[in-house]
């Protein structure tokens, strides 16, 4: 079930700290950024819950007409497919793919100050993506993107798709398509321990939250600001910044990003339960239904059969379960078609 994953997590989160990780922007050869973030074009490994609206999740062509997208169906993609259409072959031509990321959250996507590499376990899902469909040893160059230039950096193809702790929600989908689950978070609150903030509610009055531009905490708080003044910032990481420097008292965000955040700084902690369902997706462009299906086909692979040994469980250990023990397997897929 698609709920499993963040049952689980909201049954195990807890406030962590596990020390500083200081992030590095080293490269081996540096593109330009959208929107001004750093950015690695690496020639391979060696070398808000938005309201619901009526859509066409996919675009014309795409197979059968999309219900009426809600929150229950958001999640709906298209099946899996290993063949190869306008899209796919398009990055085989070109002999390399190209992805929006994150290069400064901790976990997910983030560079080791060591080795100056993009490490994370979004970053590995891209690799998983990138073998499949131009085989071993690909070159994928990565593009930093900020959380509000996602979609138009998918729109006016910069780049083939964005893997970044992106929510999938019908307000997305009228944008951009989306593939099957691939994680499963919520909204929260983060604020340091000795705060008086205690969730996602009155306690917020009069304080300043920060949240990303064009992130579904940014959505939430303009539902419902509980009496907050709101402070919106071009990545997430920078509202860490914020907390840290003393110009905001708290940070909504996605509980995943959150975690990684306090393991980052002890001083922080995850505050409340989760208030929504947060299921990430990679995002695509409308038009890209066979980039759509390869990446679900991909995606089937991943989480394999749900076992130990699974590349999912794998990355999931690797990356995520230090912060966020206890969850038990990936969200499983849903299909619309």
């Amino acid at each position: 079930m698609r709920a499993r994953g963040l049952l689980n997590l909201r049954a195990v989160l807890t406030p962590v700290g596990a020390g500083m990780c200081a992030m590095a922007a080293a490269a081996a050869v540096l593109v330009p950024a959208l929107g001004g973030d750093a950015a690695a074009d690496g020639p391979g490994r060696g070398a808000a819950a938005a309201p619901a609206v009526t859509h066409r999740a996919f675009g014309p062509g795409a197979g059968p007409a999309a219900a009426r997208c809600t929150e229950r169906n958001a999640a709906e993609s298209l099946r899996p497919s290993s063949k190869d259409g306008a899209a796919v072959s398009r990055i085989k031509q070109r002999g390399q793919l190209i992805v929006g990321v994150d290069q400064n959250t901790y976990r997910w996507g983030y560079r080791n100050p060591a080795t100056g590499e993009l490490e994370g376990f979004d970053i590995d899902l891209v690799w998983a993506v990138a073998e499949d469909i131009l085989g071993p040893h690909p070159k994928v160059v990565f593009k930093a993107v900020p959380t509000s230039l996602r979609i138009p950096a998918l729109q006016q193809r910069t780049v083939d798709m964005v893997v970044r702790t992106m929510t999938i929600n019908c307000a997305r989908k009228e944008q951009v398509a989306f593939s099957t689950a691939y994680f499963q978070a919520g909204q929260q609150v983060l604020a340091p321990k000795a705060s008086k903030v205690t969730a996602f509610d009155d306690s917020l009055r009069g304080r300043r939250v920060c949240t990303a531009a064009g992130s579904t905490g940014e959505s939430e708080l303009a539902a419902r600001r509980h009496g907050a003044r709101v402070l919106t910032v071009p990545n997430q990481l920078d509202c860490l910044v914020r907390l840290q420097l003393g110009e905001a008292d708290a940070v909504v965000t996605d509980n995943a990003l959150a975690a990684a955040q306090a393991a980052q700084d002890p001083s922080v902690e995850l505050k409340g339960r989760p208030f929504t369902d947060e299921p990430y997706g990679v995002a695509m462009n409308r038009d890209d239904t066979d980039l759509v299906r390869r990446v679900n086909k991909v995606l089937d692979d991943y989480r394999g059969d749900g076992g130990a040994d699974s590349p999912w469980m794998r990355a999931y250990r690797k990356w995520l379960e230090a912060d966020l023990p206890g969850i038990s397997g990936p969200p499983s897929p849903e299909y619309r078609d």
